[in-house]
C-alpha cells in the first residue's frame, strides 16, 4: 500500500540528560536507524529533527518553533507529505518491525476508521506508533491551531482524541521506547537473548552492508556445522563465504538471490557430506588394514 512515512527525532531527551537519543545505539544500530529500517517502502520519509547521518535518504525538516512539542513537529513533517496514509513514529523504537508497520498501515482501510494506533502490552495507544489518513489529521492539526493560536505545546492527545483511531496489537516489544539509560540498557541485553540474537545480528549486518535479503539461517547453519565436522573448524566461515560470493556472482547474472543462496549452499554441503563420507570410509579401511 501506498504511504509516507513521519519520524519525530527531535525532543530534549531531560531523562537522557539531553543526549542525542535517536543517534543512541541498540545492537550496533542507531535508534533511528532501526526504526527507519521498519519502513523501508515508504514513498517518502521525512524525519523531523536535527539533520544526523542516516542508513537511508530521508527528508529534513524542523518544528516551528524548535522544541514546540509533538503536535508541532507533526505538523512539520505532515505538511512534507503527499500519500493518502501517513505512518507516524517516534525515533527511539528498538524493536520495532516491518509486520507491526504493515498491520498499522492495513487497520484504517479494514475498520474504515481515521487511523490506527499500537496498544501496548499494558493497554496504553501509543499516538507515535500509528497510521493516520492525512485528511483528517491536516483538518485537525487545522482547527487546533485556529483554537489555540498556533500548536506550540500541545499535548499528542488534543490531537488524537478527535480523531476516530481503532487499536492494533503487535508482538510485545514493539511499542518499547528508551525514555531513560535504564530503557536503552534493557534494549541492549534484551537484543542479545537467546533465541533472537540471530536474527537481530543478521539484519543488523544487511543494513551495515546495504542488502536486502532473505536469508535461510538454518540452511547457513547446517551447511557450516557440515564444513566443520565434516572437513574441519576453520572451513565453516571459508565455506559459507564462498557461497555467498557464487550466489552474488549467480544473482548479478540475472539469477534471484534467494535462490542463488539456496542453491550454492546445496552444493556446498553436498560437498561436506562427500568429503566426510570419504574420510570415514578411508578411517574404516585403515582399521580393517591394521586389523
Amino acid at each position: 500500500m501506498s504511504y509516507d512515512a513521519i519520524v519525530l527525532a527531535g525532543g530534549a531527551a531531560r531523562r537522557l540528560g539531553g543526549a542525542d537519543k535517536p543517534a543512541l545505539s541498540v545492537g550496533g544500530r542507531a535508534l533511528l536507524d532501526r526504526v527507519l529500517d521498519a519502513c523501508p517502502d515508504a514513498l517518502r520519509t521525512v524525519v523531523v529533527g536535527g539533520r544526523r547521518p542516516t542508513a537511508r535518504p530521508v527528508r529534513w525538516t524542523r518544528e516551528d518553533p524548535p522544541g514546540g512539542g509533538p503536535v508541532a513537529a507533526l505538523d512539520a513533517g505532515l505538511r512534507d507529505t503527499t500519500a493518502g496514509l501517513v505512518l507516524v513514529l517516534s525515533a527511539d523504537l528498538p524493536f520495532l518491525d516491518r509486520d507491526t508497520v504493515r498491520a498499522l498501515l492495513a487497520a484504517p482501510d479494514a475498520h474504515g476508521t481515521d487511523g490506527a494506533m499500537l496498544r501496548d502490552p499494558d493497554g496504553r495507544d501509543q499516538p507515535l506508533v500509528a497510521a493516520y489518513r492525512a485528511e483528517p489529521l491536516r483538518r485537525e492539526i487545522a482547527l487546533l491551531a485556529t483554537e489555540h493560536g498556533g500548536l506550540a505545546g500541545l499535548p499528542l492527545r488534543a490531537l488524537t482524541a478527535e480523531l476516530e483511531l481503532v487499536p492494533v496489537t503487535a508482538q510485545p516489544l514493539a511499542a518499547f521506547d528508551c525514555d531513560t539509560w535504564d530503557d536503552l540498557a534493557v534494549a541492549r541485553t534484551r537484543i542479545r537473548e537467546h533465541g533472537t540474537v540471530l536474527d537481530q545480528w543478521i539484519t543488523a549486518v544487511k543494513n551495515e552492508l546495504g542488502i536486502d535479503l532473505a536469508v535461510d539461517t538454518k540452511t547457513l547453519l547446517d551447511l557450516a556445522r557440515d564444513a566443520a565436522h565434516g572437513v574441519a573448524r576453520p572451513a565453516a566461515p571459508l565455506t559459507t563465504f564462498l557461497v555467498g560470493y557464487a550466489a552474488a556472482h549467480a544473482a548479478a547474472t540475472g539469477a534471484d538471490p534467494a535462490q542463488a543462496v539456496a542453491e550454492a549452499s546445496r552444493k556446498a554441503a553436498d560437498l561436506a557430506l562427500r568429503w566426510a563420507a570419504e574420510a570415514e570410509a578411508d578411517a574404516a579401511t585403515g582399521e580393517n588394514g591394521s586389523g
